[in-house]
């Protein structure tokens, strides 16, 4: 840990200082945080007592380590974090399809998240989606209907999936599906990491009028555990300018419209 002396610093703001210093570190020790907060060990004690009992952090002998929840919102934070720029280019070309009134299905997925951001700024859309993350960040707009799918909770996201998200879905149908994806092969096979969220992608295609799928161009050219589809299965594919040429002109074959912003 870098040594920088910080004091009278409110319980809150060391706390939050606590956690920040686990998220770099695998571990910290009491004597490191008191020098670094300018505070008693005692300090540091009861700063520790406070963010086990919220489940932030874990005690060990004389220090702490971050709890699993931690690691997870930490490591989601970081995701949603990676390669933002271009994540909000494809989030802006895809709200310029959407038409008031619409309803939209999205997915789990940190750029469909990005989009979802934005659709505050169209009325009277309706939201299905099995992403908690996305359902959190919508449920104050006012001019949006936002349904959450039912479904077991994916360990390691904020994601709800399996056979009861599956069959929330047919009761519904939508104008669009909005997809992203763990990685595109050169081939144009859409790829994701768990076989029930790649089945929950594959049945949510088939309750829109149009698909489209969201991805920077860093997931191209790789492949995950679960093939769910290929580029031909959607209405356009939305990706960033770091696209190859080579596989431009498979994307430009298979999607029926590319959008590179």
């Amino acid at each position: 840990m870098t040594t920088t002396v910080r004091k009278k610093w409110p319980a809150a703001a060391r706390q939050r200082f606590i956690a920040d210093a686990l998220s770099r570190d695998a571990a910290v020790s009491i004597g490191e945080l008191a020098v670094e907060l300018g505070v008693s060990e005692m300090t540091v004690r009861r700063d520790l007592e406070v963010l086990e009992k919220s489940s932030s952090i874990q005690r060990t002998h004389g220090g702490a380590i971050l709890s699993e929840r931690m690691i997870f919102e930490f490591d989601y934070r970081e995701r949603q974090r990676a390669r933002m720029d271009e994540k909000l280019a494809i989030a802006n070309a895809a709200l310029k399809l959407i038409e008031p009134g619409q309803r939209l299905i999205l997915d789990t997925g940190t750029t469909t998240l990005q989009l979802a951001r934005l659709l505050p700024a169209i009325e009277r859309l309706t939201v299905i989606t099995p992403s908690l993350a996305v359902a959190s960040e919508l449920q104050f707009a006012d001019n949006l209907e936002v349904i959450l799918l039912g479904g077991k909770i994916h360990k390691g996201s904020p994601d709800l999936t399996g056979p009861v998200t599956e069959h929330c879905l047919d009761l519904f149908a939508a104008d669009w599906v909005f997809q992203g994806a763990e990685s595109i092969g050169l081939d144009g096979s859409v790829y994701n990491v768990d076989l029930h969220l790649g089945q929950v992608d594959r049945k949510m295609r088939t309750k829109a009028r149009q698909a489209c799928l969201l991805a920077d161009s860093s997931k191209i050219g790789a492949t995950a555990l679960v093939r769910t589809g290929s580029l031909s299965d959607f209405d356009c594919f939305i990706t960033d300018s770091g696209i190859s040429n080579r596989f431009l002109q498979t994307a430009k074959r298979m999607a029926s419209k590319l959008i590179v912003v």
